[in-house]
């Protein structure tokens, strides 16, 4: 007959055992997410192995919707705090450890298309920053490469002061404009329009860019509007024209009022 006290000594030792098969299967798992992912954190601006494979996992539970090429950019980032918030997880954008494990363990069966992959040539998974240079591969409106240098020159004369999420607003408003049917429907026309930008007034527009710039022109024109639609902006600190303040006020991004 069982007595309390080796009842109790029964229970604790069932109860230690589950806690040791426990770890040990948590053990084992962290070591199969570490052997799918090189050891660091994948962070926005990397490129490499790690990234398409990312992508690809993301991709089969649906998270991802874009093409596959080992770039970590704003779709990427966008996709990466999707599967966190939807997994109960810190929502930061960062492939850490739990993430890689959390993703680890939901996409099990997955196994990577011929489209997924890697090219052979790309030399492993180094998470090195993203290109600033060239058209991205979703260039939507079809730009050209004096185009993209042109609002990189006018992103880095406007706004090279501003956090980058400003100047990638910055870009946005210019390819809003270059969108809508009140203002010039081509870069240059957008950038050189009397008037428009303080830049173009003060010569600041040709200033040589640096690759911050370059890369919020890209975000920008791969689709992120951190101004949703924005057509105009102005410092209040700064500003001279009575006409801006009487635009409907949208968000503040950094020293900037972006408005409707």
């Amino acid at each position: 007959m069982i007595t309390g006290m080796n009842k109790r000594i029964l229970i604790i030792t069932v109860c230690l055992v589950i806690g040791l098969f426990a770890g040990l299967e948590i053990k084992k798992n962290l070591h199969s997410a570490k052997q799918t992912f090189e050891n660091w954190d994948i962070k926005y601006g990397a490129v490499g192995k790690d990234v398409y494979e990312l992508q690809g996992r993301l991709k089969f539970l649906g998270f991802y919707h874009g093409k596959v090429d080992g770039d970590f950019g704003y779709n990427t980032l966008k996709s990466v705090k999707n599967f966190q918030w939807k997994f109960g997880m810190k929502v930061d954008g960062i492939v850490g450890p739990k993430t890689k494990l959390k993703l680890w363990e939901a996409t099990k069966n997955w196994k990577p298309t011929a489209e997924e992959l890697p090219p052979a040539a790309s030399g492993g998974g180094t998470a090195a920053p993203a290109k600033t240079s060239g058209l991205p591969k979703s260039n939507r409106l079809g730009l050209s490469d004096q185009d993209i240098n042109l609002m990189a020159n006018a992103v880095y004369g406007e706004s090279r002061g501003e956090p980058y999420l400003g100047q990638v607003a910055v870009a946005a408003v210019i390819l809003n404009r270059v969108d809508s049917p009140s203002f010039p429907n081509t870069v240059s026309g957008v950038i050189f329009q009397p008037g428009a930008f303080t830049a173009v007034a003060d010569g600041q527009i040709w200033l040589t860019p640096n690759a911050t710039a370059k890369k919020a022109v890209l975000d920008a024109v791969n689709g992120w509007d951190p101004t949703d639609g924005c057509l105009y902006y102005f410092n209040p600190k700064t500003a001279t024209s009575k006409w801006i303040w009487s635009r409907p006020q949208y968000k503040t991004i950094g020293n900037h009022i972006f408005c409707r």
